[in-house]
């Protein structure tokens, strides 16, 4: 889908080059050819908000303002081209609460590119940061407006009006596109786009970075049209004091600052639209392990106030980390050849670089069989690392089915033993396995009677074939951390993001007291993970009633010495702490509900997805649609209404469009079976095939249930359009000749008779 993205776009400023601007036409056409070295897929993917037009009939294009003499174009555009608009105006708002970022771009954009006679669809495509989830758009026209909205499951099914899949969805894991239906030319576009997404951590630094990076071509042509770019920076942590600010890509200016919290903004007129991503980082001046509460008082369908416990590793980078037993148990089924088995052997072959002379270390391999680096634990020594790089580089892809049980078992067993030291297991896979349940049961029980010393779990989902809720729920059960890579590009980065957390343990078997004795408190997290040196952690819940004044956490250092702490309980003052922690627990919820199957939490997450405008496996997202007429056109319809005559007010119920599922779903078996790698899809069958079946399904129906018809069938998707065109006729004979021979057998006298 990118690479056929990045061609239409290509195609679009090729187009475009047609749309005469005035004297600037020229400066225009140098901005939109790429260098030659840059002429990449990814130098046509949007790197910050865009909106381009979709262009299927190239003679619409044109100056909606200035026509021109344009030649005559045969043919048509499929798939359409797009066409980059140009940006009138763009605001920036950020704010960072505690570990989590919501973005909201607002702007303007015209179409300058089609006839003010004619119109076309405009494709809305949204770049965001780590971990960044789409809360929400919002499009003004001078006649209509649209919204996104989520509702149920159930509220989906009595919709009509379904939007096709490249009307809405995700181009790539971090880029969402929508597709805005028939614009005139010449209109201009306001719109507004919310998200969230998780802030980095290193070494005691927060650092947020938003796609804000702009290509020349869609800054406005006329130099005389004012260009404002504006950027709001708002930062509340509240539980972390001592706030520094380290470094800023654009420049900002400080407006306010009060204990935990500041505001910075940058506003300007500019010549071109920001050329680099909005990046910030800051500090919080500990040393140590540090940590706080924050309460919130809510007024929703759960009718229970929330708490959000942060506990921060500080910025000490040479503080004691554990003595580490590591298994890792790698998937080498066939799906994973190519990118994801190299990245994930280099991934693995830069953790055990980091692995410590007295660390001991063993690797799993499996497909529907297990395989071991060695039948015992091995101390991480140079010769042991460089014995299991090179073992590891040798293990190629195995066809056959995937059984995770087996590795699973034999890596726990490999554990049990443990002295001294912290047991952690590593799992990558990029398939679904149909006992998946059975196994977190079995995990559950099996570190349940393992006691303090059980293994923790840290689990790696590669592409959407896997059910990324098993690895959740598996991590989960096992007090690890949970990973993901939709993209076969980001693998490696994020496997070692991964590893380094789970390899940097500093606190381990945390416990919160006065939480064992309370049931009106409820943490959505059964076992609460160590804490890393490489990231924050973050436990949250549910109350009722009054919250315990006094709380302590408790836990093992890495010098295996006891460490308890008193945690500070503040209100979350200016916090939207329900926003902040929506998407965790979407995934946490959904995860538990896959689990016990469990409808009551189903519902629950549900009604969260809605509340807080986050996606989830049991909503739908929409696209609301309300047109807007001039009060002064009455005598058309319009509805009377007090005040300016030639305001604008609704003049119809709104129209909504089904978009298409949007989540990740609970895996694929069928894929996983037939070992389709992680970024591939089943291809639609050609036409000639399916032309194939239709005309053969009664006469030669005996004959294809004899031999390989799917090989038939992809034979045909190989042929040429003429060959295609002379076996599609002789189908259609044979066809005819059949029914025929049909009516002439049914025709006949009885012989009897």
């Amino acid at each position: 889908m990118a690479e056929d993205f990045a061609k239409a776009v290509e195609d679009g400023l090729k187009l475009a080059k047609r749309v005469y601007l005035g004297k600037d036409s020229r400066t225009v056409a140098r901005r939109m050819a790429p260098p030659l070295m840059e002429r990449s897929t990814n130098w046509y993917l949007p790197s910050a908000p865009m909106v381009y037009a979709v262009i299927s009939d190239p003679r619409m294009v044109d100056n909606p303002d200035m026509p021109s003499y344009q030649p005559y174009v045969h043919g048509m555009y499929d798939p359409p081209a797009l066409i980059p608009l140009q940006m009138m105006g763009v605001n920036l708002n950020v704010d960072c609460y505690v570990d989590t970022a919501i973005i909201v771009v607002s702007g303007t954009w015209r179409i300058h590119c089609v006839m003010g006679s004619r119109s076309c669809d405009c494709l809305i495509a949204v770049p965001m940061g780590n971990q960044g989830s789409i809360l929400g758009v919002e499009v003004d026209l001078p006649t209509k407006s649209y919204v996104t909205q989520l509702i149920g499951e159930q509220e989906s099914k009595g919709i009509g009006k379904i939007a096709r899949p490249e009307d809405g969805g995700f181009l790539k894991p971090h880029i969402f596109t929508l597709t805005i239906p028939q614009i005139d030319g010449g209109t201009n576009i306001s719109i507004k786009i919310r998200w969230s997404q998780m802030l980095s951590y290193n070494a005691g630094r927060f650092s947020v970075t938003v796609p804000f990076c702009f290509p020349e071509y869609v800054t406005p042509a006329i130099k005389k049209i004012s260009k404002k770019e504006k950027i709001e920076l708002n930062v509340n942590s509240s539980v972390a004091n001592g706030i520094l600010c380290k470094a800023t890509s654009h420049p900002l200016k400080e407006i306010r600052r009060h204990e935990g919290k500041f505001s910075f903004l940058y506003e300007a007129e500019i010549f071109k639209w920001s050329n680099t991503d909005f990046r910030f980082s800051y500090s919080v001046s500990s040393g140590n392990i540090f940590g706080g509460i924050l309460l919130q008082s809510l007024y929703d369908y759960n009718q229970r106030d929330m708490f959000c416990i942060c506990l921060f590793p500080g910025s000490e980078q040479n503080r004691k980390v554990f003595k580490k037993e590591v298994v890792f148990v790698v998937d080498i089924s066939e799906s994973m050849q190519g990118r994801p088995l190299e990245s994930t052997k280099s991934a693995i072959s830069a953790a055990l670089s980091k692995l410590s002379p007295e660390d001991s270390f063993n690797i799993i391999a499996f497909s529907n069989e297990a395989f071991q680096f060695s039948t015992s634990m091995e101390l991480a020594s140079k010769d042991a690392i460089e014995r299991a790089t090179a073992w590891i580089s040798t293990k190629y892809t195995v066809g056959g089915s995937t059984n995770l049980f087996i590795p699973l078992e034999k890596a726990v067993g490999m554990l049990s033993n443990t002295r001294d030291s912290i047991p952690m297991i590593f799992l990558v896979t990029d398939g679904s396995v149909e006992d998946e349940r059975n196994i977190c049961h079995w995990m559950q029980k099996r570190l349940t009677n393992q006691g303090v010393l059980s293994p923790s779990i840290h689990t790696f989902g590669i592409g959407s074939f896997c059910n990324h809720y098993f690895l959740r729920m598996l991590a989960m059960i096992g007090r690890g951390e949970y990973g993901a890579a939709f993209d076969l590009d980001s693998i490696e980065v994020q496997m070692n993001k991964l590893f380094s957390k789970g390899l940097s343990t500093v606190l381990a078997n945390i416990t919160i007291d006065a939480f064992d004795d309370r049931e009106e408190i409820e943490m959505y997290s059964s076992r609460i993970p160590d804490l890393s040196l490489e990231s924050p952690l973050t436990i949250y819940g549910r109350y009722q009633g009054s919250f315990p004044d006094n709380l302590k956490v408790k836990g093992i250092l890495g010098d295996l010495s006891s460490f308890t702490m008193d945690l500070k309980i503040q209100r979350a003052k200016d916090i939207p702490l329900d926003s902040v922690l929506a998407r965790r627990q979407i995934d946490l919820l959904t995860a538990q509900a896959w689990f016990s199957e469990n409808k009551r939490l189903e519902e629950e997450v549900a009604k969260l997805s809605i509340q807080t405008c986050n996606i989830s496996e049991y909503t739908r997202m929409t696209l609301l649609e309300k047109n807007k007429m001039l009060k002064a056109l009455k005598h058309f319809g319009a509805w009377k209404k007090k005040g300016d005559p030639h305001k604008i007010v609704e003049s119809e119920p709104p129209e909504m469009i089904l978009l298409q599922r949007l989540s990740v779903g609970f895996g694929d078996l069928i894929a996983t079976a037939e070992n389709i790698r992680p970024g591939s899809q089943e291809p639609e069958l050609p036409e000639v095939a399916k032309i194939f079946i239709k005309t053969t399904s009664n006469y030669l129906g005996g004959i294809c249930n004899r031999c390989c018809c799917m090989g038939c069938i992809r034979c045909c998707s190989k042929m040429n359009n003429q060959c295609a065109t002379t076996l599609t006729q002789l189908c259609t004979a044979l066809a005819c000749i059949g029914c025929l021979h049909c009516c002439s057998e049914s025709c006949s006298p009885n012989q009897d008779d």
